[in-house]
């Protein structure tokens, strides 16, 4: 995990535990903790900082509240570093039944001896292990973007975290440890130059990002990982990295805890993970987690924080990174983890399954399709999902896994690849079917993480819009966005590819919209009548636009009229007043290309139903 000294933590939190990016001083996804009633549950990854960034709109910690964190998390660790196992206690019961009393007192202190010198041979090897070497420290400088005022960014702040070598001169670490990077470093074990690395992909939703370095110095007698297989429950497990505490390499020990589908705090995904029981700190980011024959099982990426439960770490398996890597190699660029889009609903009742005309215990209900997705044309609501790839799936969603385990049904979906057809065994009016749809990955009304970094935008007369995002939603805080606006990021799903919720930010106060300057947040519907489909859409409007005025339509029927020559002649004094370089981001000075088939943008909107798993309050609905 990347290391955060400062107020630069991601925290995920619902209600019982809701899950939540935020953004802040260290990182705009990199956040401070938000803590909610007396209780607390947060799964974080954590990113030391050296510096913060300038946000004031962002409650920073006292250093005495920094302190007493550092110490709470110096007590947990204590104890974990190392902690050998000990041996054969049951046979030496066994044999001391037929010893006399003082026997047994000298077997015992030889046994105690034994271990201790086990213990000692354990950390010598463990000392001058070839795999140590391998893993990395690593520095980023991060620049991230003003959410609020896109067209600039926010003060730069460095931080700390760990990568490891795979070999073919490629590193892997996370990729919350180099998000919005402007510059990235990384040093060797036992060397005092840092070399400048360069960032090859980045996959958010699985929380992983691939480095080389170019210099041939910092190669010379290195020695790659090997990747394991996936682990089985308590199995040891240690995890290396460079955590807070300390500048050399630090060890941690303990098991596999637990294996499954699990949420991905930085990418507000599901994926496969490995609960260990092993110290994670701040700084571990991005580091390895190794078995007991060396072999490489994971990435440690994140914790979960609680006043209920303590020691949970989570590993990223290799499974999750083969896929990104295979998925690198294919593209030349990452391209995700696809679904199926579908909202699914448990059949654990019997008269449910009944009045479905499912005969067995299995199966799935289908409650809701995204019109983006391939499913949308195969699949019905009402369809009952019975197999997936020939493999069948329970009436609680979920599939076998291994031996006498079983797992969530997406993990099935996770395994491919986007563009990947999947073939379904459905029951729909109580006939069994089988139907194909292709896999791609999700469309988001409201995305978790900008592409490119840079937030688009386009000024009109003063008039600052912007497309909504979780970002911009925590950069701005909830009572400022508004109840409407957080529904419908958290209840409607895109109506086609392309589609943003697109917003007026603020209003920068100017002669020419004079009665307008309290105007922001709020949702602008239309341009002279025409149904706003994004903002690149929005900007071929304004430049197309032959009427005298421009009227905007708003959430709550309110309009906003300028006329269309006087806004344009003002554009210019506004700049240079407020210090703008450029009307609009320079993804709007591409020609407009409309992608949307006609009656796309005329559905309905649809708002009935949370967005992620994460907004669900119940366990009988799953989104795949």
């Amino acid at each position: 995990m990347a290391v955060a000294v400062s107020n630069c933590y991601f925290s995920v939190l619902t209600s019982t535990v809701k899950f939540r990016s935020a953004v802040s001083a260290a990182q705009p996804s990199f956040a401070a903790s938000l803590w909610s009633g007396s209780s607390c549950h947060t799964i974080k990854p954590v990113c030391q900082s050296n510096g913060a960034a300038s946000n004031s709109r962002k409650g920073d910690k006292s250093r005495s509240e920094v302190k007493k964190e550092g110490v709470k998390k110096k007590l947990i660790g204590n104890g974990d570093v190392l902690s050998g196992g000990g041996g054969g206690k049951k046979g030496r019961s066994q044999q001391a039944a037929y010893k006399p009393f003082g026997t047994q007192r000298k077997e015992k202190k030889e046994s105690v001896a034994d271990q201790k010198e086990k213990k000692l041979a354990e950390a010598r090897n463990l000392q001058d292990a070839d795999f140590l070497n391998a893993v990395v420290k690593v520095y980023c400088t991060h620049t991230a973007p003003d959410y609020s005022l896109p067209w600039q960014k926010q003060r730069q702040f460095t931080s700390t975290g760990s990568a490891f070598m795979i070999g073919d001169g490629k590193l892997l670490t996370n990729a919350h440890c180099v998000e919005h990077y402007t510059q990235v470093k990384v040093k060797r074990r036992g060397d005092d130059t840092k070399y400048v690395a360069k960032v090859l992909a980045k996959g958010v939703d699985c929380d992983i990002a691939l480095l080389t370095v170019e210099s041939e110095e910092f190669w010379k007698g290195a020695e790659p990982l090997h990747f394991g297989s996936l682990p089985h429950l308590q199995e040891a497990v240690t995890v290396v990295g460079y955590p807070l505490g300390g500048d050399t390499i630090s060890v941690t020990k303990g098991v596999v805890s637990r294996i499954e589908v699990t949420s991905y705090a930085h990418g507000s995904s599901d994926l496969l993970g490995i609960q260990i029981d092993a110290a994670i700190n701040p700084g571990n980011s991005g580091g390895p987690a190794f078995n007991d024959q060396g072999e490489c099982i994971g990435v440690a990426f994140q914790v979960y924080r609680s006043e209920e439960a303590e020691n949970i770490g989570y590993v990223i398996p290799t499974t999750v990174v083969s896929h990104f890597l295979n998925d690198y190699e294919r593209n030349g660029k990452y391209t995700g983890f696809p679904c199926l889009g579908v909202m699914l609903q448990k059949l654990e009742n019997p008269a449910l399954r009944a009045c479905l005309k499912v005969e067995s215990v299995e199966g799935v209900l289908v409650r809701q399709v995204e019109p983006t997705c391939d499913a949308h044309n195969v699949l019905k609501e009402g369809d009952v999902i019975v197999s997936f790839d020939d493999v069948h799936v329970g009436c609680e969603g979920t599939v076998p896994f291994r031996s006498n385990e079983r797992i969530a049904f997406r993990y099935l979906i996770s395994q491919k690849f986007e563009g990947d057809v999947a073939e379904l065994g459905i029951i729909r009016a109580g006939e069994f079917m089988k139907v194909k749809a292709e896999l791609n990955p999700r469309v988001h009304l409201v995305p978790y993480h900008i592409d490119g970094g840079q937030p688009s935008y386009l000024i009109i007369a003063g008039l600052v819009f912007t497309p909504l995002s979780e970002p911009l939603i925590d950069e701005e805080c909830d009572d400022s966005i508004g109840l409407k606006l957080l529904a419908k990021a958290r209840y409607s799903l895109a109506r086609f590819k392309g589609e943003q919720i697109v917003i007026l930010s603020q209003v920068l106060a100017n002669e020419v919209n004079i009665g307008y300057e309290d105007m922001s947040n709020q949702q602008v519907l239309k341009l002279n009548g025409t149904p706003i489909k994004n903002i690149h859409h929005l900007a071929h409007l304004v430049d197309s636009c032959k009427h005298k005025y421009l009227v905007f339509e708003f959430e709550d029927n309110y309009i906003t009229v300028l006329e269309r020559e006087g806004a344009l002649a003002s554009s210019t004094s506004i700049l240079k007043d407020y210090g703008i370089p450029a009307e609009r981001s320079s993804d709007l000075l591409e020609p407009y290309v409309d992608s949307v088939v006609d009656g796309q943008a005329d559905q309905e909107e649809l708002g009935d139903s949370p967005v992620s798993n994460l907004e669900i309050g119940f366990d009988g609905l799953i989104w795949a």
